[in-house]
């Protein structure tokens, strides 16, 4: 009978704790730098509000090198039991895997989190907007939000949409290509990083060529993004302040790219495996290619 994972490394380290933190964290300000736009829209200030959206954006992918930090010693730990344990190489394979799906599952948390929390993330950038052309200073407006009096006035404003709001947003003035693709560029920042490491660990011998991987990976991710789901959204955004859409219409299209954000991760379970081995392969080609 072959030996189990358990016996070989721990599946609860601290790692894998903060990884799974920091992936809620990461993708609740990646959803919540949505309600830009709508805030955008409310304030008519759409350079501002992209200023203040690129600042939470660059916020969380520096978050994400944090939690790529992280998976590297889960995936250290996994290699060096596979080259010492080789009866048990599947048990502890498949303990790697489930540590990544908890990690993807984290992302999923905090992204329905971020989607809830989405009223009050409009509101955060419609103060932070008007704090920035009071001030003129972006460090300072930021720097106001830590003071006790407006931490309380933001917590005072926290609001879950009711279930009935959520009913009256309608997809039908909403291109059904920006809602696909949405879904496909969050599936693919989803499980890059996450794919790659785990291709590492299924063929040690070409694990550092998988993990590069992962960055073009996710350049593909940023660019499909740039191309594809930025733009229109800004169209749409650009239409309504300028009044030729209803703003309720910008409302729904930040919903319905939360909601498609949701689909999006939990799709990533369904492709970890296949991408992972993928890798494997592409990295095989890479290495051994004639």
């Amino acid at each position: 009978m072959p030996p189990s994972a358990s016996g070989v490394l721990p599946f609860w380290t601290w790692q894998l704790c903060v990884a799974l933190a920091i992936n809620v964290v990461v993708q609740v300000l990646q959803v919540g730098a949505y309600a830009a736009r709508l805030a955008g829209v409310r304030t008519g200030r759409i350079a501002t509000s992209i200023s203040l959206f690129n600042l939470f954006a660059t916020a969380s992918r520096l978050a994400t090198l944090v939690y790529t930090l992280m998976l590297g010693p889960l995936a250290d730990h996994a290699g060096n039991a596979v080259r010492l344990y080789h009866a048990a190489i599947p048990a502890i394979q498949q303990s790697f895997e489930l540590q990544l799906r908890l990690i993807i599952v984290a992302g999923t948390v905090g992204t329905v989190l971020g989607s809830m929390l989405l009223p009050t993330f409009t509101y955060v950038y419609v103060r932070g907007v008007r704090s920035f052309e009071r001030t003129r200073s972006l460090p300072h407006s930021l720097a106001r939000l830590f003071y006790p009096r407006v931490i309380l006035d933001i917590v005072r404003h926290i609001r879950i949409p009711a279930l009935g709001e959520l009913r009256s947003f309608s997809p039908r003035h909403i291109p059904k290509r920006l809602l696909i693709f949405n879904v496909i560029v969050t599936g693919v920042y989803a499980i890059g990083v996450v794919a790659a490491y785990y291709a590492s660990v299924l063929d040690i011998t070409v694990a550092r060529t998988a993990i590069g991987i992962s960055g073009i990976i996710n350049g593909i991710g940023t660019v499909a993004f740039t191309l594809f789901v930025d733009p229109t959204s800004s169209i749409i955004v650009d239409e309504a302040v300028k009044g030729e859409r209803p703003h309720e219409e910008v409302k729904s299209m930040v919903f319905y790219l939360a909601l498609t954000a949701i689909i999006g991760w939990i799709l990533s379970q369904l492709i970890l495996w296949p991408s992972a081995e993928i890798i494997k392969v592409v990295a095989h080609l890479v290495n051994h290619g004639r």
